[in-house]
């Protein structure tokens, strides 16, 4: 029996061994970065390859490479060509596949960039890239192959990379979390004021859980992107400003919604950097900012609630968490009722299994019914009708959370336990 145990052990030990040997087998210290254009409507949508680069180091995962701790409104797979073998993947969200949901979408087209990194190959590999409907279907696919001894990809982030300072050393800078605050609408003069913006909103992450107590597990940088003039765009004011990303509030007509188009320009702007996750902090006081998976956060800077704001959007960038409020009369057709949301903090019940239902306490009225005790309303676990948008038919964990409103302190404990699952994933 005994040597029974540790055939099993070694044999395990092996197996670890040779996952985390996965990496150095597949790829380089460097980074692949991949543009594409998505186009299309409600109709169509197509995929484009527009541009290929090489840039130093690699700060994305180097185990579990083909899995995926949430799965996204899209997904990017690199698999080894001469095998077929998934040898790496990611999951996204994109701003193209939100504007598919408005109105604007039924007759007229539109392009957007999108970027994603991956490790680079050592060998010439297949990579796809898929977008899904609020189905969770497949709507859009796109194949290419590419060989990383291409001539042509071109090499990047050697020389000339935007300044930056680190406001946080990981403990760990080999298995860490890599986040990048990058300048938006601060003049050259303005710097100091951006580095101050920068560490404001890094406190404000962190003094969250489970940001807190996992906070040696990330490293963070502020990027000193200069711009020409201070500030941001207002269309709806007739205010256009020459800044680094060209950044704008009004996105799909929202006065509130500020967001870049300009991810080329973002992602040269990081070239050279140690970054995987993005927080763009914007120069000004209007209200606003958005929060896109594995894609980018914007938060203005000098409003009062800058500090809840930006806590909020990293919760969708990083964590993938959807929005818990509901809209009394806009209704967007975000999450039908008869398809299970992937985000982990909300539910139709139309597969709940997995989801948060171990937290809820036995006898709970289901759905729950909201309260007016303060500690209640944060703390009791259950079903609560409204969120994802939609006053009916979709269900939050907690009465109130930073995922509902600006006001509540904290991350109720569904969003706590998939912010920890997602760090762990990373990182252990």
């Amino acid at each position: 029996m005994a040597r029974l145990i540790i055939i099993i052990i070694i044999s395990a030990l092996a197996g670890l061994n040779c996952q985390a040997q996965d990496f150095d087998k597949y790829f380089t210290n460097r980074t692949l970065r991949i543009d594409y254009v998505f186009s299309g409507n409600k109709s169509r949508q197509d995929i484009s390859l527009a541009n290929l680069y090489s840039m130093p180091a690699w700060y994305g995962k180097t185990e579990r490479l083909a899995e995926t701790p949430v799965e996204g409104n899209g997904q990017i797979t690199v698999r080894a060509h001469a095998s077929g073998e998934t040898i790496y993947k990611n999951s996204f969200s994109t701003l193209f596949q939100e504007w598919l949901t408005y109105d604007e979408a039924e007759g007229a087209s539109r392009s957007f960039e999108n970027v994603f990194l991956v490790p680079m190959p050592k060998d010439t590999v297949d990579i796809t890239v898929e977008l899904r409907d609020n189905r969770r279907h497949v709507s859009a696919s796109y194949t290419h192959t590419v060989n990383p001894a291409d001539i042509l990809i071109r090499r990047t982030g050697e020389r000339n990379v935007t300044p930056y300072t680190t406001l946080q050393q990981a403990a760990d800078t080999a298995r860490c979390i890599h986040v990048a605050f990058v300048a938006e609408g601060y003049g050259k003069d303005e710097m100091q004021s951006f580095a101050d913006d920068a560490r404001t909103a890094l406190e404000a992450i962190f003094a969250h859980e489970p940001f807190k107590s996992s906070r040696s597990k990330f490293n963070i940088i502020a990027v000193e992107s200069a711009s020409e003039e201070s500030g941001t765009s207002e269309p709806s004011k007739g205010i256009w400003r020459n800044t680094a990303l060209n950044s704008h509030f009004d996105t799909f007509y929202s006065d509130r919604y500020l967001t870049t188009l300009n991810l080329f320009r973002l992602h040269d702007l990081l070239a050279g950097t140690p970054y995987e996750h993005i927080i763009i902090l914007v120069n000004t006081d209007q209200y606003g900012g958005g929060g896109i998976l594995n894609s980018y956060v914007l938060s203005m800077t000098k409003h009062p609630k800058f500090k809840p704001v930006v806590v909020h959007e990293f919760g969708h960038s990083f964590g993938g968490l959807a929005d818990e409020y509901a809209y009394e009369e806009e209704q967007l057709s975000m999450y039908p009722h008869d398809v299970e949301p992937w985000e982990p903090n909300i539910t139709t019940l139309a597969d709940f299994n997995g989801k948060w239902e171990g937290l809820i306490e036995k006898g709970t009225p289901l759905p729950t019914p909201e309260s007016d005790d303060p500690v209640t309303i944060r703390t009791r676990v259950g079903l609560f009708e409204g969120a994802g948008y939609s006053l009916k038919g979709v269900y939050r964990g907690v009465q109130d959370c930073r995922m509902r409103t600006n006001e509540t302190p904290e991350f109720c404990a569904v969003c706590r336990n998939a912010l920890q699952s997602l760090i762990d994933f990373y990182t252990k």
